[in-house]
């Protein structure tokens, strides 16, 4: 939540609990609703990929902008670790499952315990006839329900299963907590969704002593069996993930339920739900962690034998670097990015590791990025979820609105609620093309770069510098280039609308075109169909462009077409033998489905607003406001009696047509001493929702306003809807305070 310092009071509820009995605290308290400014998981098309291709699992302290990576995982070394409600969002919009952590470690013995048994009372009670028989431990299904509805009350994904103490019930307890977690995955698919998860962590075995396997194997099989997926620990030797597929190969596939009569209910297990852990940090993992991270991807090879990494403190590339002189968000995003996608140019120098004892020599190849090891993946169709991004990491040095900057922040601001993809096909470099046929000069090189200086909405834009060589062919004064973007998977035979908000910074000595156009991905591929763009000059300096597109069927009827989304740009210039210099700066781009010309027209909009006033002695309130549609005045109906065979007037196309809001601005004006308030435009921008989860209120310390007002001050409500379109101040509202 970008604000000004100390502005909004507003903290998230209960991000994590450090005990069993916290977590029942909270359950019976007032603040368990279920928040709503969570955007929801909605599946990428191919977000189940082929068994043969491995997945990526990312254990993240903040950043989520990786595309490649199918989850990401909040950890903490609390019983209950709790994804913030930025994060959560950040992770859905890029298609990506986000998991919370049960961890138990140290003395937890006693609430691992309390974990199977559940909360017992505090009366008197027994059984009602004692047994002969010899008692086992019971199960109770007590925390698995509280933990299935807390992911369901926050909006995440399911849990990392993380049992670091021995259990001193021995075999029998390690059965019960086997029986555990089916019945909390069974609570998950009941309460979160179909999508939900557990993931068992390489802790103790079936003896319940506390001995990491480094891979799947009998002592961690009932564990695996029993979850979705098992995330190994990451001290592994190069022969491990060999081993590991050749042993959940050599497995009855009635267990891995892929068996005509393996039991009904059970859920199918493939190589790739094996994750094999890597340290970044290198703490006993092959290759020594850092940039030598490749060399233990390497031999686990997703790309080809299977096997899904999960990779542990990737924050390494900012806690290793923010302390050392002149370090900036400029360098760090450098440094970061090299581990991720390569470098614009070079090579990455790897420092040797040493060989741990025993270990045989390892050759590996040149430096390979981690992304290269995992293919793209498309952010969810936009007829599911509308796309939108202002190319944001998720930090800003300012906040922009509509192109103006309101808010001015030198130290910096971070909220991962406002994380957008970066465009996915840009980094290091895009592959740029010719569009216009095939050319001998050479093709122009374009540098991306997040930029925090100038931005359309939110803290950043992407900055695309194109240096374009001088040219001697008699044609080269007109050429145009093809730069791919973003990739999208999209409905076959739909239309969408795409818009593209650029500015061109820096023409040089050329007249520029811009265009926007989408091309499969498939090589054979049919072509998307464009229709001719719409070009809007708008305030300081920015332009807004738009077209329709439709994809064409794909040739297998299974899977939806998938296409590239990015820039035409024409360089026109008179003297083509000077080599030119061109700036574009990207501000954001959304694509959606459009709305049938059959369908009802309507304006999103803020219908109220209301303050709750701070309690005694208090300084702090709440803003909460409504939100709501107008429609056009009627037309005149000319339905002439009741077999008419037509609608009195133009309907709704479906029931998910109410507009949805990403964010919204707060902004406040202070009365004048005689009553006087100004106008709209006037008002000082206090912050954004999007940091506690609950999409429609904000909490304001009165006492710490950006401007002294000891009479009067009037509060402002302007929604951002998921489109990215600002709403006009006629229609959003304002309260009184």
């Amino acid at each position: 939540m970008p604000q000004f310092a100390q502005t909004s009071s507003a903290e998230i509820d209960a991000p994590y609990f450090s005990s069993l009995t916290d977590l029942d605290v909270w359950a019976t308290g007032p603040n368990n609703r279920k928040l709503d400014g969570i955007l929801p998981y909605v599946a990428r098309e191919h977000n189940e990929l082929p068994t043969q291709k491995g997945k990526l699992l990312k254990v993240v302290k903040g950043d989520l902008s990786c595309p490649r990576a199918n989850f990401s995982l909040s950890f903490s070394h609390h019983r209950v670790t709790v994804p913030p409600p930025g994060w959560i969002t950040a992770a859905h919009r890029h298609g990506a499952k986000i998991l919370g952590t049960l961890i138990f470690e140290g003395d937890a013995e006693e609430d691992c315990l309390r974990l199977l048994v559940g909360h017992l009372p505090k009366s008197i009670h027994g059984p009602a006839k004692s047994s002969s028989g010899s008692n086992t431990l019971p199960l109770s299904p007590h925390y698995a329900r509280r933990l299935a509805e807390l992911a369901a009350q926050r909006g995440f994904d399911g849990y990392l299963l993380n049992f670091e103490c021995p259990l001193r019930g021995g075999p029998e307890q390690a059965r019960t907590l086997a029986a555990w977690i089916t019945v909390l995955q069974a609570e998950i698919l009941a309460k979160v969704g179909s999508h939900g998860e557990t993931h068992w962590y390489d802790s103790v075995i079936f003896t319940g002593r506390l001995a990491w396997q480094d891979r799947l194997n009998s002592l961690n099989l009932p564990f695996f069996l029993s979850s979705t997926t098992i995330f190994t620990n990451y001290t592994w030797p190069p022969s491990y993930p060999n081993t590991t597929a050749q042993y959940f190969l050599s497995l009855d596939p009635t267990l891995t339920g892929n068996a005509e009569d393996s039991q009904p209910g059970t859920a199918k297990k493939a190589l790739n739900d094996i994750y094999m852990g890597v340290d970044v940090w290198g703490r006993g993992s092959h290759g020594g962690g850092g940039f030598g991270s490749y060399k233990a991807i390497t031999h686990i090879a997703p790309d080809t034998l299977g096997l899904s990494v999960a990779l542990f403190g990737q924050g390494w590339t900012w806690e290793t670097e923010q302390d050392k002189p002149g370090f900036t968000w400029e360098s760090w995003w450098e440094y970061d990015r090299k581990l991720w996608v390569g470098p614009i140019s070079g090579e990455v120098k790897v420092p040797d590791t040493p060989r741990r004892q025993g270990e045989p020599e390892c050759p590996h190849g040149p430096y390979k990025p981690i992304a290269s090891f995992f293919p793209h993946n498309p952010p969810p169709d936009p007829l599911d979820l509308p796309f939108h991004t202002t190319f944001s990491p998720g930090v800003g040095r300012a906040w922009f609105v509509n192109g103006i900057n309101v808010f001015p922040s030198p130290n910096g601001w971070t909220d991962i609620d406002k994380q957008c993809s970066i465009g996915d096909l840009l980094w290091p470099v895009p592959a740029v093309k010719w569009d216009d046929g095939d050319r001998v000069c050479p093709l122009p090189q374009v540098v991306p770069a997040i930029a925090f200086e100038d931005a359309w909405n939110g803290g950043s834009s992407l900055s695309l510098d194109i240096v374009c060589p001088g040219s001697e062919e008699e044609d080269a004064m007109f050429r145009s280039i093809w730069i791919p973007i973003q990739t999208l998977s999209v409905t076959a035979s739909k239309t969408y609308e795409a818009v593209l908000y650029y500015k061109v910074d820096h023409p040089g000595q050329a007249e520029l075109d811009v265009g926007l156009s989408v091309n499969a991905l498939a090589p054979d591929a049919i072509p998307f169909e464009i229709e001719p763009a719409t070009v809007t000059d708008l305030s300081n300096g920015w332009s807004r462009l738009v077209i329709h597109f439709v994809a064409p069927s794909p040739q297998e009827p299974a899977s939806k077409p998938q296409g590239a989304i990015g820039l035409v740009l024409s360089i026109i210039t008179e003297d083509a033998s000077q080599n030119m210099d061109v700036k574009i700066r990207l501000g954001q781009l959304n694509v959606y489905p459009i709305t049938p010309t059959t369908a009802a027209v309507y304006d999103p909009m803020v219908l109220w607003a209301d303050f709750a006033r701070p309690k005694a002695n208090d300084t702090q309130g709440t803003l909460s406001w409504e939100v709501g549609a107008s429609f056009p005045p009627l037309a005149a109906i000319t339905v002439k009696d009741a077999d008419d065979p037509i609608s009195a007037w133009t309907i709704q196309p479906s029931n998910s047509w109410f507009p949805q809001f990403m964010y919204f601005n707060i902004y406040g004006l202070p009365f004048s001493g005689d009553g006087w308030v100004g106008q709209p435009e006037q008002a000082v921008w206090i912050g954004t929702t999007g940091l506690v989860g609950q999409s429609q209120n904000f909490k304001v310390d009165l006492a710490k306003l950006p401007f002294s007002s000891d009479t009067k001050v009037r509060f402002y409500v302007q929604g951002v809807t998921d489109r990215g379109v600002v709403l006009d101040w006629t229609k959003c509202v304002f309260v009184d305070v």
